[in-house]
């Protein structure tokens, strides 16, 4: 089966706007660099404060990103109704030492995946893009 799609309008998002979309969904993909290559990972997220928080395994390979420069990319995608939106932040990923912080994000944060999810990191982000197709922000109810 041949789909044929007409070419979308597309719109810059500003720095308010994608927070708030990056906010409103819990999945997203943390980009960064391991032993000199690219790498990305899907991992749930809440944005609080402005920042984002993702956690994750002990010992698991997103840990090498700590303290080094990751885009967090996360998005929605209509395809029915080609209506898209994506954004971008750039900033810092640090790990979250608070136990009182912990605490309040494992509460938080739903697991996608099974096991000890007990690492909890912080993106401060310093750059944030975000481009919405159709001029739409959402898509409809399932």
């Amino acid at each position: 089966m041949n789909h044929r799609t007409t070419p979308s309008a597309s719109r810059e998002l500003g720095w308010e706007e994608s927070l708030r979309l990056l906010g409103s969904v819990g999945v997203g993909r943390i980009v960064f660099s391991h032993q000199a290559l690219p790498a990305i990972r899907p991992v749930n997220h809440i944005l609080h404060d402005g920042q984002i928080i993702v956690h994750t395994q002990p010992g698991a390979v997103v840990l090498s990103s700590l303290d080094t420069v990751v885009a967090y990319e996360a998005d929605r995608v209509c395809e029915d109704d080609h209506i898209a939106w994506s954004v971008i932040a750039v900033g810092i990923a640090r790990r979250v030492r608070d136990r009182h912080e912990i605490s309040r994000y494992h509460d938080l944060l739903r697991p996608r995946v099974r096991g000890e999810m007990t690492e909890v990191l912080r993106i401060d982000p310093e750059l944030v893009t975000g481009l919405s197709l159709n001029g739409e922000n959402s898509c409809p109810a399932a």
